[in-house]
């Protein structure tokens, strides 16, 4: 998906300064599109913006500042972003990932989970209206294997909840936004190596956490951001043009069977 293919193109990627979602902002930019990153903190969104402008510098990047787990942030995040001329490609991959035992998870740690779904819907219900007022566009989330899936030893109850209902407005926002020509996708990642085990077992056992892990893939290894960034913008793209509402395993196997 490089030499230029997205050319006039604009796109927003939501939580665009880390992992996957970083690595698909870096690919929309290295392929035309110009790209509006968006995440929680000011110093990595302008480090990223930084970053992307470096390695593309006849694109134009910019970011924006937005808590998608709070309604005020989000409603003063759509204001902004209701004056562009258009969006043509929305990218939800804002997440966080915290194993934890039914029996012991709060409130607090649930509602953190189910607010990005909060955000995701009323930030992608704006994009989709802008994106009906010029013709279409294509909206692609980012799920994961967990929302169908269970491993033993890694109770994800709470995450596989959020990203069940994500999966589920995919499918509902691909029938609802096809007579506007707007195509709503997904992928559901797996075992993908970013920064997200590093809260969970802390940045010295992250790589031997990792490694433990290679068993649950058929093939034999963990998958990297630019991989999960390949899938998005092949979703994004006219390559896909006929398709939509699916939801794209990115899981080196593991939902077909784990080895």
């Amino acid at each position: 998906m490089k030499n230029q293919d997205l050319n006039g193109k604009l796109a927003l990627v939501i939580g665009g300064t880390s992992g996957m979602g970083k690595a698909t902002a870096s690919l929309l930019a290295e392929s035309g599109a110009s790209v509006i990153v968006a995440s929680k903190t000011k110093d990595s969104v302008i480090a990223t913006v930084n970053d992307l402008s470096n390695n593309n510098p006849e694109i134009t990047v910019t970011g924006k500042v937005v808590d998608i787990t709070n309604i005020e942030s989000v409603t003063a995040f759509i204001a902004e972003i209701e004056k562009e001329s258009k969006i043509d490609y929305l990218v939800n991959a804002s997440g966080i990932f915290r194993p934890k035992p039914f029996l012991e998870t709060t409130p607090d740690e649930y509602a953190a989970l189910l607010d990005i779904n909060t955000g995701f819907y009323f930030i992608s219900q704006a994009v989709a209206k802008k994106m009906k007022e010029n013709g279409g566009g294509a909206i692609v989330n980012i799920g994961s294997y967990w929302s169908e899936n269970v491993v033993k030893g890694m109770p994800t109850s709470a995450y596989s909840i959020a990203k069940a209902g994500l999966h589920a407005l995919t499918k509902h926002l691909a029938v609802e936004l096809a007579p506007e020509n707007i195509r709503v996708n997904a992928i559901a990642p797996g075992l993908f190596v970013t920064n997200v085990l590093n809260d969970v077992v802390g940045v010295e056992k992250v790589e031997e956490t990792y490694n433990s892990l290679l068993g649950l893939n058929p093939l034999g290894k963990n998958g990297k951001p630019e991989q999960a960034a390949s899938a998005i913008v092949f979703l994004l793209s006219d390559e896909s043009a006929f398709t939509t509402g699916a939801i794209l395993a990115v899981d080196g196997g593991m939902s077909t069977g784990r080895g």
